[in-house]
């Protein structure tokens, strides 16, 4: 891969932590960086989205700043790291669009399936301790 592949990810969200952490053990090659749209330094601007954008759905940004978003930045992730093979077949005709609903479905319900996993989650937010999740 020519260049990091820049991954948007909400930290309010544990599941999403945690997809990160596992992703970011597996990025031997140093490919992957994130970027955590819950902290409080976050500009969507600079990559020409908005928060109500990188709120909705995941968000990658590719070596020459092509966007990509929901399934599409998860398949790009798991390449980068080396795991593409994992999520090859959500390519394949129907379970491209099954993959990808059911992603947007995740999306949407993110925080409330987060309250399930982590009753510290609010009604929007789960608490979050400081991390240094974003890899400069």
């Amino acid at each position: 891969m020519n260049g990091q592949f820049t991954l948007l990810y909400d930290s309010a969200c544990p599941i999403c932590r945690g997809e990160i952490t596992w992703l970011r053990r597996r990025d031997r090659s140093g490919n992957l960086q994130v970027e955590d749209i819950a902290a409080q330094d976050f500009d969507p601007s600079r990559y020409g989205l908005t928060s109500e954008e990188v709120s909705r759905v995941l968000h990658g940004i590719m070596p020459d700043g092509v966007v990509l978003k929901g399934m599409d930045a998860v398949r790009e992730a798991y390449r980068a790291v080396g795991l593409g093979w994992i999520v090859a077949p959500t390519r394949f005709p129907g379970l491209k669009a099954l993959s990808d609903f059911l992603y947007r479905s995740f999306a949407k319900h993110r925080i409330a399936l987060g309250r399930l996993l982590q009753p510290s989650c609010s009604a929007d937010r789960c608490s979050v301790s400081p991390t240094s999740e974003t890899r400069q």
